[in-house]
């Protein structure tokens, strides 16, 4: 079944869906497909979770096939179809294997979720399975290892429950699951799977606390990472605090001039290097790491900046601030879409001296 198939009985599910990232796709992800085509010309080994539902995903991640608009099926994101028939997420090294409930040929489909007492249709059965409380998630968002053994993607912790994840990215949303609602539900789990691209979430992700008083040389900004994953997980972005000391007005210190990689301490991303030591923007190319500063799932921790002398009244702002697209992976993937590469605010706390 193709994702507008669900529309007919699932109106409200669909909308959200097509507003999510997991209805992108190579051909309308300038990101993943500028990454993907410098990665490799002949194989397209993304496909695992980016183009899960395609018919000729071995033949495409073997290097036999190239990702085609004609298909599609190469178009569907995350199908929903795909999404809803796992049977058994599987742990491995690289990353995760993906395992298929079997379909028997010539009855209508299965599909599974986590309704109690679900509805089957005309066009599938529907049954309850514990798989989409603790491992659905675990399949695509867990772990990426590239051929030189370099993790280049991780979200989540060998054993880890998808629990925490539907709780912040798929939370109940008022309305039900289905049209006909017969068994007269009241709420859905929402399939927008906001993240990061949404500015509500970002707001939620960090807290700044800041500590100062007159006479003091030193700053110390504290930061708490609310989610129940790192701060950096995907390797292209990159989120740093832009700090600025005001005194009558006027800026008399900030923690970098022009480039936040001037402040190691305040700038989270992860940069790798190729086997003789120089930066590498592609991470598949990666044999190691040239720098890497990231927050930990629910970390807490203390940054001490050497500032000028402070005074009564003076206001310290602290941003945390937000790129896409990092700027060491700027000239490498030329992307057309420039808003990849303008800074975002997350998250701004301003603080007065008393």
């Amino acid at each position: 079944m193709t994702n507008k198939s669900c529309d007919e009985c699932h109106p409200d599910i669909y909308d959200e869906f097509k507003s999510s990232y997991h209805s992108k796709n190579y051909f309308n992800d300038e990101l993943h497909r500028r990454v993907a085509e410098l990665a490799s010309q002949r194989k397209y080994d993304c496909g695992a979770c980016h183009m899960p539902a395609a018919k000729n995903l071995k033949a495409m991640e073997r290097g036999l096939a190239r990702p085609n608009p004609i298909h599609k099926r190469q178009k569907e994101g995350v199908s929903c179809f795909y999404c809803h028939e796992i049977a058994f997420v599987k742990e491995a090294h690289k990353r995760n294997k993906i395992v298929l409930a079997k379909q028997a040929e010539g009855y209508k489909p299965t599909i599974f979720g986590s309704l109690k007492n679900p509805d089957s249709s005309d066009k599938h059965s529907m049954v309850k399975s514990p798989i989409y409380k603790r491992y659905a998630c675990v399949g695509c968002h867990s772990h990426k290892v590239n051929d030189h053994n370099v993790t280049i993607f991780r979200a989540m912790k060998k054993g880890e429950s998808s629990e925490s994840c539907i709780k912040c990215h798929m939370p109940l949303t008022p309305g039900p699951p289905e049209k006909m609602n017969k068994k007269a539900r009241q709420s859905h789990h929402s399939h927008r799977f906001e993240g990061i691209h949404d500015a509500s979430m970002r707001k939620k992700a960090v807290d700044i606390n800041i500590s100062a008083k007159p006479g003091d040389t030193t700053l110390k900004i504290v930061l708490v990472n609310k989610m129940g994953h790192p701060l950096i997980i995907q390797a292209a972005r990159m989120k740093y605090l832009k700090i600025e000391i005001l005194r009558d007005g006027k800026v008399i210190w900030k923690n970098f001039s022009k480039s936040p990689y001037e402040d190691k301490k305040g700038t989270f991303v992860t940069e790798f290097i190729d086997k003789d030591g120089h930066p590498v923007a592609i991470p598949s190319f990666a044999f190691g790491y040239g720098f890497v500063n990231n927050l930990e799932a629910k970390e807490k921790r203390t940054l001490v900046y050497k500032v000028p002398i402070l005074k009564k009244g003076d206001k310290i702002s602290v941003s945390l601030m937000l790129y896409l697209v990092k700027p060491s992976c700027w000239s490498t993937l030329k992307l057309k879409d420039k808003s990849l590469m303008e800074p975002i605010l997350m998250e701004k706390k301003i603080y007065e001296v008393k």
